[in-house]
C-alpha cells in the first residue's frame, strides 16, 4: 500500500475539517447579516478569509499528492477520486466515503453562501434607492436662510404653477 494514499486520505479529512469550519463563519456571517452586527460581520468575513486560504494550501498539497501517486504507479489522464477507488480497490470504499462527504460540505457551503449574496443584494439595493433619493434632493436645492431653514415661496405665481 502507498503511503500517498494514506496522505491523500489524510488531506481529504483535512479539508472536510476545513470546510466545515469554512460553513460556520459563513453561517455567523449570515447571522451577523441579519442583525447588522458590522463588528461580527468584519470577523466573520476575516475568518472565512483564513478557512479559504488554508483550503487553498490544502488543495495544491492534494494535487501534488495526486501527481506522486500517478507518476509512481504510472496513471496517465485526468485522476479523480473514482478513478483511484478502482485502482486501490482496498482503500476504495475509503476514498469515496471521503468524497462523497467533502461534496455534501462543499454543496451547503454554496447554498448559504448564495443566500448570503441575494441577502447582500437586496440589502445594496435598498442603499442605493437611498443615495438616489438623496442625491435627487440635493440635486434640487432651494434657498436657505441664515438659521438653515429652507425659504418657502409665500405665493405661488400662475407662471410658476404652470412651469
Amino acid at each position: 500500500m502507498s503511503r500517498l494514499l494514506f496522505d491523500l486520505e489524510s488531506i481529504l479529512q483535512q479539508l472536510i475539517v476545513e470546510h466545515r469550519k469554512l460553513l460556520k463563519h459563513v453561517e455567523a456571517h449570515q447571522a451577523s447579516m441579519k442583525t447588522m452586527s458590522l463588528d461580527a460581520m468584519d470577523q466573520a468575513s476575516n475568518q472565512q478569509e483564513a478557512s479559504r486560504l488554508r483550503i487553498v494550501t490544502m488543495e495544491n498539497n492534494r494535487r501534488t499528492i495526486i501527481a506522486q501517486l500517478a507518476q509512481q504507479h504510472k496513471i496517465s489522464g485526468e485522476i479523480t477520486i473514482s478513478r483511484l477507488a478502482k485502482l486501490f480497490p482496498q482503500r476504495g470504499e475509503a476514498l469515496l466515503k471521503l468524497r462523497d462527504e467533502l461534496k455534501k460540505t462543499i454543496l451547503q457551503i454554496q447554498t448559504r453562501t448564495h443566500i448570503a449574496g441575494r441577502l447582500a443584494g437586496a440589502v445594496l439595493g435598498h442603499l442605493n434607492t437611498v443615495v438616489r433619493l438623496i442625491a435627487g434632493a440635493v440635486e434640487r436645492a432651494g434657498i436657505y436662510t441664515k438659521s438653515g431653514v429652507p425659504k418657502v415661496s409665500t405665493r405661488i405665481g400662475v407662471m410658476e404653477a404652470v412651469g
